[in-house]
């Protein structure tokens, strides 16, 4: 079976897995997730986080040759990461997630999106260094399709994010590119829009581009389907 580290996204944490990482297990697979610097957890400061310190921390996880599962913007990250070394990244698989291009950065690719449905769904620190969701935008586009439960669960735990990461540019060596990847298009994805998640794997072969009727929240809103499709794509 396969080993699994689950990454998690904007302003999330190892905690938005906790449904998917037993469903896992269940069906014989080994899976991880971790708080990436600044998030969950982890107290690194927002002025200390970078996009090479999410790779590092992804890498440091890793102790073994690993399905690598990047969310929304963790696709920025789990790329990164096989940048450095793709040799223990057996795969990456983009959950409605940035794929990301070289030389540019997530702000620059999220404003190339056909629609903005975040516009006025983030409110910025006083010292201008984080973000966050609004709460009206984490039921409306984070979590609109999760149960009442699930959506209480994320709206006690989303923090904020930092923007460093998130403004610095994709370095790329073609590193990445030379690892087996998939995407998993969310096909009722009110955070990034289904049009901009088809553009962005467009270059994907595709047999590896697979579908869920979910919203941006898979993992909460039903993380047993996820879970069986992450097993689909380890078995081949």
């Amino acid at each position: 079976m396969a080993r699994f580290l689950l990454v998690h996204g904007s302003g999330h944490g190892a905690w938005c897995w906790r449904d998917v990482r037993p469903a896992l297990e269940a069906l014989g697979h080994e899976a991880d997730a971790l708080d990436l610097p600044g998030s969950g957890d982890d107290n690194t400061r927002a002025g200390e986080v970078t996009l090479a310190s999410y790779a590092r921390a992804i890498l440091a996880r890793l102790d073994a040759p690993s399905i690598v599962v990047g969310h929304s913007a963790g696709g920025f990250a789990i790329a990164q990461a096989a940048e450095i070394a793709p040799e223990m990244i057996s795969r990456l698989v983009f959950l409605c997630a940035y794929v990301p291009r070289p030389g540019a950065s997530l702000i620059e690719m999220r404003r190339e999106a056909p629609e903005q449905p975040l516009a006025g769904a983030l409110e910025t620190s006083a010292d201008g260094l984080s973000y966050r969701f609004t709460d009206a935008a984490i039921a409306a586009n984070l979590c609109a399709d999760c149960p009442p439960e699930a959506l209480a669960f994320a709206r006690a735990r989303l923090g904020w994010q930092p923007i460093a990461p998130q403004a610095a540019p994709f370095e790329a060596k073609g590193r990445s590119t030379d690892v087996p990847r998939s995407y998993i298009l969310c096909e009722q994805d009110r955070t990034i829009p289904p049009a901009h998640q088809r553009a962005m794997s467009s270059g994907f072969d595709p047999a590896d581009i697979h579908r869920l009727p979910t919203g941006h929240s898979p993992f909460l809103a039903a993380p047993g389907a996820l879970a069986a499709l992450l097993d689909q794509i380890a078995r081949g």
